[in-house]
């Protein structure tokens, strides 16, 4: 049975001090530490790229792995911010760089916050169609490149980093459960690249989310007939530290349950997600995990992961 057996995850050197950047605009440290989250911004190198980003992820979970580059079979990125104008897909440019095999099954997706969620799926759903033993799911989106440093909305928010994701047929960790997705695109105008540049209606993010994801979460649990005492972890999309405190407070959870992990990092967009599984996956009390991305689209999706007996 397919399923995850290692994440590993590249952030940036270079940071941004949002609590200096926030007296710019003339917001205090409590705005920072309440509302957005994120103390520090990792912002990459200007001459790095998308595809570079992704190469660090990747090293660093083969590294941490002992796969070796002949073994992976296929790899998807996900990212929204492409290398160049996304011709040729980044994957490509990722397979060159790294000297992977030519018989590999590379391509993009094109998904922000909720990308992890849809992405395990689709590694998951190619190697079983393609009778592959190794595939690799990489996120790499960095939001610096189209951030307005003028915008208070979005620059105060998002972080750049990116993840790799190990699946394989045998000796996985975690088991793939079930999952629900969804998408509204009458919410599309809300989060937009517009010439270059990210525009975001904040508002109607947070009303979309708090509205969407509390019925993603209880229906995955209906479906799965298991109840919120059975999940150890909810992993939710880091979009800002009030998104998340909201979500616990409208599903009444534990928040020892849900880590909050975006001070050194804001918001990663679809790297989020395996920032935090990446410590989760190595926790043997961690049995059950929910995990919920949604956002850009609007979009969303969940899915149930279960640690494997011995």
């Amino acid at each position: 049975m397919i399923g995850i057996k290692e994440i590993a995850s590249y952030i940036p050197e270079r940071v941004r001090d949002n609590i200096q950047l926030a007296a710019k605009f003339g917001k205090g440290s409590d705005f920072i530490r309440e509302r957005i989250g994120a103390i520090y911004l990792p912002i990459k190198e200007p001459e790095m790229n998308t595809s570079d980003m992704a190469c660090r992820a990747i090293e660093n979970l083969l590294n941490k792995s002992g796969v070796g580059k002949d073994e992976i079979g296929c790899l998807v990125l996900c990212t929204q911010n492409p290398d160049g104008r996304g011709l040729p897909h980044t994957a490509a440019i990722v397979q060159e760089k790294l000297e992977l095999p030519r018989a590999l099954a590379a391509f993009d997706i094109s998904l922000g916050c909720s990308g992890y969620v849809y992405g395990i799926n689709i590694v998951k759903g190619f190697m079983d169609s393609a009778d592959l033993k190794i595939g690799v799911l990489v996120t790499s989106d960095p939001y610096s490149k189209i951030i307005d440093s003028k915008d208070p909305t979005t620059v105060m928010l998002f972080g750049d980093a990116a993840s790799a994701t190990l699946l394989v047929r045998e000796d996985s960790i975690l088991e793939i459960k079930k999952s629900l997705y969804g998408t509204d695109g009458r919410g599309s105008i809300h989060l937009i690249n517009d010439g270059g540049r990210l525009h975001m209606n904040g508002r109607q993010v947070f009303n979309f989310a708090a509205t969407t994801v509390p019925h993603l979460v209880e229906n995955l649990l209906d479906e799965e007939k298991m109840e919120i005492s059975d999940i150890d972890q909810f992993l939710f999309h880091q979009g800002s530290r009030y998104i998340v405190e909201t979500l616990i407070r409208r599903l009444k959870l534990d928040t020892k349950k849900v880590p909050l992990k975006m001070e050194k990092t804001g918001n990663t967009v679809s790297s989020s997600i395996p920032l935090i599984l990446e410590n989760s996956i190595q926790e043997p009390r961690v049995r059950n995990i929910l995990i919920a991305g949604f956002g850009v689209g609007w979009s969303w999706g969940g899915m149930i992961l279960t640690r494997k007996q011995k």
